[in-house]
């Protein structure tokens, strides 16, 4: 079965020219995130709907750099496709239907990256020696790629280890059992899980390549319905 790494969707502008949206590379998530964060602290929905779509704008950056002022944005774009700029792009999924403040629809939608230690992740990948420096690894990475990279690296040094270890007559397997979470799996749901996740045995943790994975996964035959936003 084909799968993919991130979800991905086309979207049209005013003048009908069409956009593919995937997740925003690291260089432009890390804006994004940071502008992010004063759409939850706005006094009032006009405040924060200025944040929001300067937040879009951020993003434009990847998907169509000559929108590069609010004016165009707002020009170019209807406010559905906003949002699922936000939800692909960011990882921030805000319904647009919903009676609720954007600011506090944003509380809801997802974590910040105060506890996650990148600059570690990407000093890992960055030892592949593929980019010749930091930028180039954020301009050529979404946090989706970093994590599947990261994912498939770490499984083949393990793998080696295991077999390097099988030759002394040592189980890793069977040592390698961990009573608390794993904090790498729990980073890799909630990034996976667009922020819904805290941790790896959460159901909405198995999608794109973690479902793949497990064999299931919601986007594979798998779906659920968030009733606490009912």
């Amino acid at each position: 079965m084909a799968t993919s790494v991130y979800e991905s969707k086309y979207i049209y502008l005013v003048d009908g020219t069409e956009l593919y949206l995937t997740p925003l590379k690291i260089k432009y998530l890390r804006q994004f995130m940071q502008q992010f964060e004063s759409i939850k602290s706005s006094n009032n929905e006009d405040q924060a709907f200025i944040e929001l779509t300067k937040a879009a704008l951020i993003a434009m950056k990847q998907y169509c750099p000559s929108i590069n002022t609010l004016e165009i944005l707002e020009d170019s774009i209807d406010l559905k496709s906003v949002y699922t700029i936000l939800e692909i792009g960011g990882g921030v999924k805000m319904r647009e239907q919903e009676e609720i403040p954007i600011n506090e629809r944003a509380q809801k939608s997802s974590g910040s990256w105060d506890t996650l230690d990148l600059a570690k992740l990407e000093s890992e990948a960055f030892l592949l020696g593929i980019w010749k420096d930091y930028e180039e690894l954020e301009m050529s990475l979404s946090m989706p790629e970093l994590i599947a990279i990261l994912d498939s690296k770490r499984d083949l040094d393990y793998q080696e280890k295991k077999f390097l270890a099988a030759i002394q007559g040592v189980d890793l397997d069977e040592q390698s059992g961990q009573k608390e979470e794993d904090p790498w799996e729990a980073m890799k749901a909630r990034v996976f899980s667009r922020g819904q996740a805290t941790n790896s045995s959460d159901i909405v943790s198995l999608q794109g390549a973690s479902a793949s994975k497990a064999g299931f996964g919601i986007g594979l035959g798998l779906d659920y319905e968030d009733l606490t936003k009912k």
